[in-house]
């Protein structure tokens, strides 16, 4: 049985699917479509950069979104991707949104547009460079979450994605991070500051939350064709009411991918495809299970060599 998974922050690299824009014409179309929508030129920065903006939160989230619903496309008009019986989908984060919208339950255009509004509302929730996150080696859960609370006085750091075995991502102020990774150097545990521009999935997006809240109730869902895991219950969700309140809570709630995969594994998935940039998902999921296959769609070539 086959999930279908979708990448978040940290996969984004300059140029991912220029080789998708230079070879389809609706490819390009969707661009053009993506830029007007956003108010302003999404291609320019996923094609050009620099990687500094690219990075920034409020280009991440829009950005990530569109190559893996391009790609999605791609594989719904040239391939029989699509005709598989999925099991569920599942997204890291933004991610969610792709696979909301890849299973019909939103339109293009309110993915665009919810995940503008989300990465401005969580960029401006602290301040540019203030805050951001740290991502923690060969530990387990508990045992950083025991550290965290032991010491959360001097350093405010909070659990924010609980990704697989061994590798755990906090987030916070860069000073109490910076605190927190020499506690952790001298405890010898392996540490490493990510390439994001603010603290998210804890209580520091408080603001965005309350910003989020209102536009997410405002939007008309449908429900989705596949079954989709939650970031925030690593259960799948039942309705659209549903949906839209977890939404507003994974702002601030730790992303629970590990169990989230754990889920799907437990209910037959042997078989993962991550679409969109990069393998971040795929390295997780392995740590989770050797034994499941795994495959990615990112380029062209991979869309031509995809076989399920």
């Amino acid at each position: 049985m086959i999930s279908v998974v979708f990448p978040g922050q940290g996969s984004q690299k300059v140029g991912m699917g220029s080789d998708l824009y230079n070879r389809y014409k609706f490819v390009q179309e969707i661009f053009k479509s993506a830029d007007e929508i956003l108010g302003y030129n999404i291609s320019d920065i996923i094609f050009n950069g620099p990687q500094e903006k690219l990075n920034q939160t409020t280009y991440t989230q829009p950005a990530i979104y569109l190559i893996g619903y391009i790609i999605s496309k791609i594989l719904e008009r040239e391939t029989k991707f699509f005709q598989n019986q999925f099991s569920y989908f599942a997204g890291h984060s933004l991610g969610e949104y792709t696979a909301l919208t890849i299973a019909k339950s939103i339109s293009l255009e309110q993915g665009l547009l919810l995940l503008k509004n989300r990465g401005e509302a969580m960029q401006s929730a602290v301040p540019l460079n203030e805050g951001g996150m740290l991502a923690v080696l060969g530990v387990e859960t508990e045992e950083i979450k025991k550290i965290i609370s032991e010491n959360f006085e001097q350093t405010k750091c909070f659990l924010a994605n609980d990704n697989s075995k061994g590798q755990i991502i906090l987030s916070g102020k860069n000073k109490d991070l910076n605190k927190f990774a020499l506690l952790l150097k001298q405890k010898k545990i392996k540490n490493i500051k990510l390439p994001v521009s603010a603290p998210f999935h804890c209580e520091l997006m408080r603001s965005a939350t309350f910003k989020m809240e209102k536009i997410i109730n405002q939007q008309i869902l449908k429900n989705p064709t596949y079954k989709i895991v939650s970031n925030v219950t690593a259960d799948e969700y039942k309705n659209t009411t549903e949906i839209k309140e977890l939404l507003i809570k994974q702002i601030e709630s730790p992303v629970r991918w590990r169990e989230s995969i754990e889920y799907m594994i437990k209910n037959g998935t042997n078989t993962f495809i991550e679409i969109g940039p990069g393998k971040v998902l795929s390295g997780l999921i392995k740590r989770a299970n050797k034994d499941v296959k795994i495959l990615n769609i990112d380029t062209f070539e991979d869309i031509q060599g995809i076989n399920i």
